[in-house]
């Protein structure tokens, strides 16, 4: 798998070795992490006028009033995720693919859901694209998560809810991680990540954070 995605978009290893070398100068440490970061090409999954800004570490438009993550955010949420070590992810919040490509360079299996049918698609092609064949993408309703393919090993959300979703935390498996945003304000929203033992569910603040509102139903 890794020697496909490094054959893909090397024009541009040297702007993403910068990337990734700010990255850790603010503090991401996990070297699974920053060479995931270092080996999947962010210009693939951004509009061609903005393939030259892929690299800076802002957020950017995909269309239908959403937005590529900022890298280090991406960095930051996949880093608390592989704190448990897990084979089996669901992600809410397909977007673009650029997170899901980053997470199927790190786990054995990828589960997918994103509400909005058009980004739904593109990313699909855009992850075809770097032929990983560890993903499954589904169009629906995020906060109803992935039942049939439950329990996930962690499950990582990609826009902020006002309160955790319920099914979310049923589908999380016993000692699994959820790493969210919440909050209703964008301007003051908790990135939690939230670890389940037994029937508790224990709850720690890894920082403020700014996300798209996550928004129930699916969307045509």
């Amino acid at each position: 798998m890794q020697a496909s995605i490094n054959g893909i978009g090397m024009t541009s290893q040297r702007t993403r070795e910068r990337l990734v070398q700010r990255l850790a100068e603010h503090g991401i440490r996990d070297q699974r992490v920053l060479e995931a970061m270092r080996s999947i090409p962010r210009h693939l999954f951004v509009d061609e006028a903005l393939a030259s800004r892929a690299y800076e570490d802002t957020a950017l438009p995909i269309g239908f009033g959403q937005t590529i993550s900022q890298p280090y955010i991406v960095a930051r949420m996949t880093e608390a995720l592989m704190s448990v070590s897990p084979n089996k992810v669901l992600e809410i919040g397909t977007g673009c693919g650029y997170q899901s490509a980053i997470l199927a360079s790190l786990v054995k299996e990828v589960y997918s859901i994103e509400r909005i049918a058009g980004l739904h698609e593109r990313a699909r092609r855009n992850l075809q694209a770097l032929k990983l064949h560890n993903l499954r993408l589904r169009h629906g309703d995020g906060y109803q998560g992935w039942a049939s393919q439950a329990p996930f090993d962690a499950i990582l959300v990609a826009a902020a809810p006002p309160a955790i979703p319920p099914a979310l935390l049923e589908q999380l498996a016993d000692g699994g991680l959820l790493v969210i945003p919440v909050g209703g304000n964008s301007n003051a929203q908790q990135l939690l990540s939230v670890r389940r033992q037994g029937n508790e569910f224990i709850q720690q603040l890894l920082e403020m954070v700014s996300f798209v509102p996550m928004l129930g139903g699916s969307q045509r």
